[in-house]
Order: structure tokens, then sequence, then C-alpha cells
């Protein structure tokens, strides 16, 4: 955690150095988050509710979401970023050093610009608090801080995955972003919105639902039972397939001789 810190530390004073381009970058960032937070305001606008749910419940949904992926895109940007790592041989570096690959790849990239967009996400889940009408408990407030972390989880999951198969592609897969950033768009409305199909898929295969769908109908109020407040916590087993990809990847892997 020390070291961790420590690299933490490094890529904020180097942010800092060109301080106005990080805030025009996150500036940047707020903006397109906010740009499709307008589209579910005319869309609410135009319809009074989606499949029942209403304007503040959905934003309380979508926002939860947006801070998941915006805090596992800051924080594991180095997976995302671990095509360009193959292909310039900076990996080969990583793997003479005396440390764990995950912890440096882990390491190599922290994105604090989106700040931006995380702040847009807070905006909308304070709104989502104060209008939803959700009468306010401990086992609510554990619910909202699982569903994020839940969500962290998956995304985490998602990208390790995706710098894994980069092993034996060489470049990055496109398909994967239909799991991460499309995941962070189709994420503005509850699963079960697009049917049951995509409900199943996000409930057994890639666990979306797991954090996003089950735990915010208890969260809302709905009559389903209260376990699945715990949901998010199952979440954790998607890191199990994500790190066996990673280290058959590992197994696999043969230096491009950058």
């Amino acid at each position: 955690m020390k070291l961790y810190l420590h690299y933490l530390s490094i890529h904020v004073r180097s942010a800092m150095e060109y301080k106005t381009s990080f805030i025009l970058t996150a500036l940047g960032q707020f903006l397109v988050s906010f740009n499709v937070f307008l589209g579910v305001f005319f869309m609410m606008e135009r319809f009074n509710n989606v499949k029942c749910f209403t304007y503040s419940e959905i934003l309380l949904c979508f926002s939860t979401v947006l801070i998941s992926f915006s805090l596992a895109e800051c924080f594991f940007r180095g997976f995302d970023m671990f095509p360009s790592m193959i292909g310039n041989g900076e990996f080969d570096r990583i793997l003479v050093r005396p440390r764990n690959t995950v912890f440096q790849v882990l390491a190599s990239k922290i994105e604090l610009t989106r700040i931006g967009r995380l702040f847009q996400a807070f905006i909308m889940l304070g709104y989502g608090i104060i209008k939803s009408g959700i009468k306010w408990d401990f086992l609510r407030v554990l619910t909202l801080v699982l569903m994020i972390v839940g969500g962290i989880t998956v995304f985490a999951g998602l990208f390790i995955i995706f710098a894994g198969l980069c092993f034996f592609t060489l470049e990055g897969l496109e398909v994967m972003n239909i799991f991460t950033d499309g995941a962070r768009e189709y994420g503005k409305y509850p699963v079960s919105v697009y049917g049951k199909t995509v409900l199943t898929i996000c409930s057994y295969i890639v666990p979306f639902a797991l954090f996003q769908y089950y735990p915010f109908l208890y969260l809302i109020g709905r009559d389903v039972p209260v376990w699945y407040c715990a949901l998010p916590v199952l979440t954790a087993m998607f890191l199990i397939p994500s790190c066996l990809i990673w280290r058959l990847g590992m197994k696999k892997y043969q230096s491009t001789g950058s």
C-alpha cells in the first residue's frame, strides 16, 4: 500500500505540472457525462417513467454505475492501456522487476482527470437521494456503498480480462468496449428495461445486474427479498476468471522484440 501511495503521489505531481491541461481535460469529462445526463432528462420530460421507474430513481441507478465506472477507469487505467505496453516493450521491463506484474500494471497509469466525470455522478446521486423519497436506514446506506464497490469490482475485472486477452491478440479487442464503455451507457437505466435476455446475461455471465439492478430494487423499496442488498458481494467472484485469464496469458506471453 505504501508503494502504491508513492505511485499515486507521482501521478498527482505529474498531473499538476500541466494544471491547465488537467483542468480542461477534467472539464471535458464532465461535459461528456453531462451530455448523457441531458439525454436522460429529455427522455423523462417526454415520458414520466420508464418501466415504472421514475426520473429520480433512474438518476440514482445511473449515478452508481457512473461512479463505479469512473473510479475503476481512474485506478485500473493501466489495464485499459495494456496493448501499448506490450507493443512498445514496456511490459518486458515490468517482467524483470521484483514486483508483482498486476501491481505494476495497476500503478503504471492513474487517470486523475476522471474526477470531472465523478463530480457529475455525485451531483446526480445527490439529486436522486433527495428526490427519490427513499427512507434511508443503515442497511440501505450499506446497500448503496456495496453497489458502488461491486461496480468497481466488475469493471476492474473487465479491464483485467481485456488486458489478459491482449497477450494472445497483441492488440486490444474493441468488442470489450461493449462491456465497459457500453455498460456505462446502458447503465443509465435498470437492466430489466432491456428485456429478459439481457438481464439473464448480466446476471450469470457478466454480473452487471448483481450490483446495478437487484440491490437497486431493494434500495428504492420494491417488494423484493432483503438479501438482494448483499448480491454486490458476489461480484468479487468475477475476479476469479479475470485473474485466471491474466495468468493464462502470462504463460503464453512472448516478447514483441520492441
